[in-house]
């Protein structure tokens, strides 16, 4: 398979069954329970499948992790055209914890699969880090967000919460940073009292 040649339709269907199965299977905890082969099995394709798009676990985690960035880039931009900027930001924060506390499983067999894959890693972290900037934009346009602090600082607290989800009580303190962060985010002479959002569970 070639980055610049389109899949036929059924090799596309295909792909996309091996990478959704990974995704359930990470997102269980179960992947190093099974042997690589399985995976075709599991997907309902042939072996000769698997292979000839994923020749390896890294290069199927990769597709996943790829793709579950690309979810979440696509959730920034449906938030910020269809909400006003501090909303946008602020829900697509909160929607953050929700992800990481629902497919906790998920980040933890990406974490051990992608570490040796830091070209992978350092792209998608650029482009979640992108969606990000284009949100706190948004809202330091419409005066909502002060105009000192850049994406960089979000994604910090973003990584740090990813990285502490081993913590007893860690959804009751992710969404506290979050509040810390949009409280701290917020345009002291904006007309506005808070970056409202509804709250997290």
């Amino acid at each position: 398979m070639t980055a610049d040649k389109p899949l036929r339709a059924d090799a596309r269907r295909n792909r996309e069954a091996l990478i959704a199965k990974a995704r359930e299977v990470f997102d269980a905890g179960d992947f190093f329970d099974l042997r690589f082969d399985d995976f075709a099995r599991l997907a309902g394709v042939g072996t000769g499948t698997l292979y000839r798009h994923f020749p390896t676990r890294e290069a199927l985690a990769e597709a996943v992790y790829h793709g579950e960035v690309a979810t979440l880039c696509h959730r920034a931009r449906r938030l910020q055209a269809t909400l006003p900027a501090a909303e946008a930001l602020a829900t697509f924060l909160r929607g953050m914890v929700d992800h990481i506390d629902a497919h906790e499983g998920l980040a933890r067999t990406l974490a051990t699969l992608m570490a040796d894959r830091s070209g992978a890693l350092a792209e998608g972290s650029r482009a979640l880090e992108q969606a990000v900037t284009d949100l706190v934009a948004a809202a330091v346009r419409d005066g909502a967000v002060r105009d000192d602090v850049d994406a960089g600082a979000v994604m910090m607290a973003l990584h740090g919460m990813g990285a502490a989800h081993d913590r007893p009580g860690w959804r009751a303190e992710a969404d506290g940073v979050i509040t810390l962060v949009l409280d701290g985010l917020r345009n002291p002479h904006s007309p506005q009292a808070a970056i409202r959002t509804p709250s997290g569970p």
